[in-house]
């Protein structure tokens, strides 16, 4: 059975990728940020989601992989999502399929005269 947290932004799954599928494996975590492409990301922002992903795997490293360990870290990666989104370090994706606005309305420059 694959061990796996989802979240609408964040999956984490206890499996490694062998020619695009999902293969079981306890001793590795694949992570899958934003799959329905609802912010616009750059590779900074990118690269502190997998800063911090590494970080809450290594504080959770001397607990058994279940699934509430991996729903904790799965729920504390989406909240960093949403910090990234209030700094203004990524935005919303206005091309995207569905716009829900699920981690608030999207902020608006107003200008002042």
């Amino acid at each position: 059975m694959l061990l796996k947290s989802t979240t609408r932004h964040i999956r984490i799954f206890a499996a490694k990728v062998e020619d695009n599928e999902l293969i079981p494996d306890e001793k590795t975590l694949t992570l899958d940020i934003d799959p329905d492409n609802e912010f616009n990301w750059n590779d900074e922002a990118l690269q502190s989601v997998y800063g911090k992903f590494d970080e809450l795997v290594e504080s959770h490293n001397n607990e058994d992989l279940i699934e509430y360990n991996l729903r904790l870290i799965c729920s504390d990666l989406e909240h960093f999502v949403r910090s990234l989104l209030q700094k203004g370090q990524i935005s919303y994706n206005l091309g995207c399929r569905v716009n829900n606005y699920s981690m608030g309305l999207p902020q608006v420059a107003v200008d002042s005269e």
